[in-house]
């Protein structure tokens, strides 16, 4: 198996840095923040609370058509971990006010050519609601 590092410094200052943008696009509702902030991509994924999302094109209709009203949220846990200097992952729990169960969101993150957020795209997402 490869002997791949984890968390060097500047690949985990980028992802949070990376995931502080995605977060204020959403809370705030900034769809094209957050259209840019995912691989434009078929193979793109996103499984939702209540829908499967396959491609960048689904992900970007769904999100165009979704209310933009309570989308507050305040984070509970966050976990970043990058592997190598282009791959990471964040994994995150979340109350939103209107709602008693706790969110869980797991993103894949795969750095890329770009100067927008250092060529962070999310490849890979997945939001879930536990029971209490």
């Amino acid at each position: 198996m490869a002997d791949i590092q984890t968390n060097l410094p500047q690949a985990l200052a980028e992802l949070h840095r990376a995931f502080d943008l995605y977060e204020d696009a959403l809370v705030h509702n900034k769809v094209d923040v957050l259209d840019a902030l995912f691989w434009d991509s078929p193979h793109t994924l996103r499984y939702g609370a209540k829908e499967n999302l396959n491609g960048y094109d689904e992900i970007k209709a769904f999100r165009a058509a979704r209310p933009s009203v309570g989308l507050s949220r305040d984070i509970l846990d966050l976990d970043i971990v990058t592997f190598g200097s282009s791959m990471g992952v964040a994994n995150t729990t979340f109350r939103r006010p209107t709602e008693p169960r706790i969110g869980r969101q797991s993103q894949t993150w795969v750095k890329f050519d770009g100067d927008f957020a250092e060529g962070w795209r999310v490849v890979s997402a997945h939001v879930s609601w536990m029971d209490n």
